[in-house]
């Protein structure tokens, strides 16, 4: 009682009735945000010409609260009670400082370092390292990351370029295309302890170290046009085993079709006798990829899955073991074969080795 005579009472609201529609629907939604709950309520509340401490005491917050909405209801209505909009914190990051960032990533290198991490630059700068990371993101930059390249010289590159190209994407008529190569010195190796087989929460295991149990070499020719693949393993890569893979194909195709063997620039391939035998077997045709291009070698593409898909988690006690697991991979391979399917035109290709080496001959002349 002593408490209410205190304070002296505050002048009623004034609160239309559609205003007052309004705050009792406010206060009634089931997705209305309890602080506009709050908010109708003192106004209705004060409407009513309760005192500001019984309106305090009733809704169990403050009286500092309720005069702050009275007050802005007086001043701006139904709008005063929805939260003001704030500016955002003004950036730190100014467009020179980001500009400064990829100047230094890209140009500048820091000391005794091939490259920037994120920590070092902003010691560097004087800032985080999430800001650095923010503008290397916004920007594109991961300068952890190297892609590796290497530009072909070799004289006749167009026209070989063109050749091989032509053939995937225009195969002659009443011939087959094969992509050859050799992938030479697979390893045999048997790792020194079993490895714990892949469970929920942790991946398979294998020892970094192993035993080698001898080497083999494969030969692979790559059906272009099926996906197929004719192989023959031995211990050497000389123009001997060559030949005789070529022999192994002549006899395992159709003697009516000619055959289009695309080859890097190994010297077992031009070898002599490898040259006389072609010359009196008509339907062979070689076609030479340009030097430092195996790129343009399909069956490179057949070698790196089998690797990562077979090889590269093996574990091989002997060679035979190896070459066993080898011929296995074919012979699933070929039961469902899908070629790779050559898209890049000749013209994109040069057009694409035209703009790096450009970019190559500004690097050099810096």
């Amino acid at each position: 009682m002593l408490a209410s005579l205190m304070w002296k009472p505050a002048k009623p609201l004034r609160v239309t009735e559609e205003q007052r529609s309004i705050l009792n629907r406010w206060i009634r939604g089931r997705s209305t945000a309890q602080k506009l709950v709050l908010r109708a309520r003192i106004v209705l509340m004060a409407a009513e010409g309760m005192a500001n401490h019984a309106v305090a005491q009733a809704l169990n917050t403050n009286r500092k609260t309720v005069l702050l909405w009275r007050g802005r209801w007086t001043e701006g209505g139904l709008k005063a009670l929805k939260d003001r909009t704030r500016p955002g914190r003004k950036p730190r990051l100014t467009a020179e400082f980001m500009k400064r960032v990829v100047h230094i990533t890209t140009q500048e290198k820091p000391p005794a370092a091939t490259h920037w991490s994120t920590r070092a630059l902003a010691r560097h700068l004087g800032v985080s390292k999430m800001a650095i990371q923010r503008i290397w993101k916004a920007h594109g930059l991961q300068p952890h990351r190297v892609k590796r390249f290497k530009l072909s010289r070799d004289p006749h590159f167009v026209e070989k370029l063109r050749d091989v190209v032509g053939l995937y994407l225009n195969p002659p008529e009443h011939a087959l295309v094969f992509s050859m190569d050799e992938k030479s010195q697979i390893q045999a190796l048997d790792r020194t302890q079993p490895g714990l087989p892949m469970k929920k929460g942790r991946c398979g295991t294998l020892t970094h170290d192993y035993k080698r149990n001898g080497t083999t070499t494969l030969f692979a020719a790559l059906n272009v046009l099926e996906g197929t693949v004719f192989k023959r393993c031995h211990a050497r890569h000389r123009h001997q085993e060559f030949l005789a893979f070529v022999k192994q194909i002549d006899q395992e195709t159709p003697p009516d079709m000619d055959l289009h063997l695309i080859l890097d620039n190994y010297g077992t391939h031009k070898h002599p006798k490898v040259e006389a035998w072609r010359r009196r077997h008509a339907r062979f045709h070689f076609h030479f990829i340009p030097t430092s291009s195996s790129w343009l070698n399909l069956v490179e593409r057949w070698f790196r899955d089998l690797t990562q898909n077979r090889l590269q988690r093996g574990a091989f006690r002997s060679v035979a073991e190896l070459e066993a697991a080898i011929a296995d991979y074919v012979s699933v391979h070929n039961a469902d074969p899908k070629p790779f399917v050559w898209t890049a035109t000749a013209d994109r290709i040069l057009a694409k080795v035209k703009r790096a080496t450009k970019a190559y001959n500004i690097v050099q002349n810096r």
